[in-house]
């Protein structure tokens, strides 16, 4: 298990050889984490709160694996990833081989709805609801229900260049922001307490014919979240 600090910048490097889904669908909201956002999210939750190292992590949604293996390389003491596509689980698998964390890691190729059990922490980068609204919700319901915190990426309320601009030039790459009020009711009808929102800066490659730049830039909220009840209906 790892114990000692690991520097940041070793960190993005493990990351940065994550390879993203060769087919990636549309409908699925297949982004990958740019390795930088990954490790700013792995960071905060394995140094700020003690969440990763020696815990049993699970990432919902896992796509190739880049959460999942980070969070192995910093220490975690078991971790597990599911997703439902499952050539986005053969390369997630074949990220491990090259990442050396094969033995680490346990993949499962699934709908999150099998998921039963409690873990330490969740992780995910779930659909943002772009092609099918409230796609997100799905993910966050089920993390409530089995994790002990969670850490989940949603659409920014806050959008334009000026905001991006203003996250890029902070040194650390992310700012304190406001929680969503419907986001908020909804993790609060499920058990859950908002510990902090942070706004960070999503940067993904031209990949569907949809796309009309070569890269596009946009705010993205991580929250952190404890998990303090049953939920209520």
């Amino acid at each position: 298990m790892q114990k000692r600090l690991v520097r940041k910048l070793d960190l993005e490097r493990l990351l940065s050889q994550v390879e993203p889904n060769p087919t990636p669908k549309p409908d699925l909201e297949q982004y990958t984490i740019p390795s930088d956002v990954a490790a700013d999210m792995l960071y905060l939750a394995a140094y700020s709160n003690n969440d990763v190292v020696g815990k049993t992590v699970l990432e919902l949604g896992c796509g190739t694996g880049i959460l999942t293996l980070g969070a192995a390389f910093l220490g975690a003491k078991s971790v597990v990833g599911i997703d439902v596509d499952k050539t986005a689980i053969k390369k997630a698998f074949e990220n491990s081989v090259r990442t050396d964390l094969k033995e680490k890691v346990q993949w499962i190729a699934a709908d999150i709805e099998v998921v039963r059990g409690n873990f330490d922490t969740v992780l995910q980068n779930p659909p943002y609801g772009v092609q099918k609204r409230g796609a997100d919700l799905k993910f966050l319901q089920k993390a409530l229900e089995i994790g002990k915190v969670v850490y989940s990426f949603h659409k920014s309320l806050h959008t334009g260049r000026a905001f991006v601009k203003s996250i890029k030039a902070n040194p650390n790459g992310v700012i304190p922001v406001a929680s969503a009020p419907f986001l908020e009711n909804f993790i609060e009808r499920y058990g859950g307490r908002i510990k902090a929102v942070y706004a960070m800066v999503m940067t993904v490659p031209h990949m569907f014919g949809f796309h009309t730049k070569a890269k596009h830039e946009f705010a993205v909220d991580l929250y952190v979240i404890e998990v303090q009840k049953t939920h209520v209906e």
